[in-house]
């Protein structure tokens, strides 16, 4: 077993330089289509040697096995390669300073040498989601040399969308197969290098009141509307008996937007609302919407679909993937020790002091996907910071120092868990 190499250095003289990668990629746009940043990651590889299949759903696959495969975990690295939109340009600033330095003033005095002021950032879309936790991954990938098991690096191009993907690679489509079948996943999210062991899940319903129309003046129809008041009953009494997730806390129902009627004279026959669910194990996206249906209907007044003559029907929104149900790996489960011990390492010194604690992650992700196997969500940035959202922001940002820990963290755990 060897130590981890430094980011600085070139990997056994190949010259790989996260740093470098991460300036071509977040200087190359994928909010729209991400076949010019696939491109950017295949010739990469390549250039290293490496074997590289792309798929039908368009996912970069590279693997590296040990002379013992079958002797040894599979370990799978994960993350995607797809923006949200608009672009944002890349710049590199090194004399960032606020919430972006992530320092005391003590601490940038202490860092910075002659010539900064500040802290080297690199901004840009893609920058923390998820070009940053990309280029450590890709850096551990290379330095990798396993002596038992095998890794793969698995990235997706569709993560802000469908996942379809992901969904293809770990066999959740319809009549699919998993073909990762990976025993640990580590998955590259913005996570400011904590150790993310869980993440609440995401579904999007659809409550839909069916009545009869007629004039207003009259004592007649069904009004769907005013159904809509017990059903917003209903959705705000939800969870007043659910059980706090020890890790993710509550469950947590909203509703989103309401649509219904369509003259100001008229009794109205329809309302739909939609709503969004951030669920805890062990809800299912089907246990939800069927739980959720038998409320509404007791709440509007009947258990058999129908309330004062008004139907009620709810559904899950179409999506070609399934949703994201939340995931939960036990946070004192070695790999995650070895995940958390490894970034607190790779921080030692830095400004900031931050890194390698165990928590939840803030946001959905295709990490959902590869539970029940123990899986870890790691990375440098932050979905957000002191002074408001960082991914998916105009203002997106990651620290240089921080995707160089990153790196040094992931090639110390595929050496540990490989060597």
């Amino acid at each position: 077993m060897t130590d981890a190499a430094d980011p600085g250095d070139d990997l056994a003289g190949s010259g790989f330089d996260p740093i470098g990668f991460l300036e071509a990629a977040v200087s190359t746009p994928s909010h729209e289509d991400v076949a010019e940043m696939r491109r950017l990651l295949v010739e990469t590889l390549e250039g290293f040697g490496v074997d590289v299949a792309v798929d039908e759903a368009g996912c970069v696959v590279a693997e590296k096995a040990s002379p013992n495969p079958e002797n040894g975990p599979h370990v799978v690295a994960n993350t995607h390669i797809d923006t949200v939109t608009p672009h944002v340009a890349f710049e590199r600033d090194r004399a960032a300073t606020g919430p972006e330095a992530g320092t005391t003033a003590d601490d940038e005095r202490t860092a910075n040498d002659a010539e900064t002021d500040g802290t080297d950032v690199i901004r840009g879309r893609g920058a923390c989601d998820a070009k940053g936790p990309l280029a450590a991954l890709l850096y551990g990938f290379l330095a990798a040399d396993p002596d038992r098991g095998r890794l793969t690096l698995a990235v997706t191009p569709d993560e802000e969308t469908l996942s379809l993907g992901a969904a293809a690679l770990s066999g959740k489509l319809s009549g699919g197969e998993d073909r990762l079948d990976g025993d640990l996943y580590l998955v590259g999210e913005p996570t400011g290098l904590d150790v993310c062991t869980a993440a609440k899940g995401r579904f999007q319903g659809r409550v839909e009141l069916s009545g009869e129309a007629a004039h207003a003046a009259e004592f007649a129809g069904a009004n769907a509307v005013a159904a809509a008041e017990g059903a917003l009953a209903a959705i705000r009494r939800f969870d007043e008996d659910a059980e706090d997730h020890p890790q993710l806390g509550a469950p947590k129902l909203t509703p989103t937007v309401v649509e219904g009627g369509g003259a100001t004279n008229q009794v109205p026959a329809d309302c739909a609302i939609t709503v969004d669910r951030r669920s805890v194990p062990p809800e299912t996206a089907e246990g939800f919407r069927s739980g959720l249906a038998d409320a509404v209907r007791t709440a509007v007044g009947a258990t058999d679909g129908s309330a004062a003559n008004v139907d009620v029907d709810v559904s899950l929104t179409d999506r070609e993937s399934p949703f994201f149900e939340a995931f939960s790996t036990d946070p004192d489960h070695e790999f995650v020790h070895l995940v958390a011990t490894a970034a607190r390492t790779a921080t030692v010194g830095l400004p900031g002091s931050r890194g390698g604690e165990v928590r939840p992650f803030g946001a959905a992700t295709e990490a959902s996907y590869f539970a029940p196997a123990p899986t870890v969500v790691f990375g440098p940035g932050d979905l957000a910071d002191d002074a408001g959202a960082v991914a998916h922001a105009e203002r997106e940002y990651v620290r240089v120092r921080e995707v160089e820990a990153a790196a040094a963290t992931v090639a110390s755990v595929l050496d540990r868990v490989l060597g």
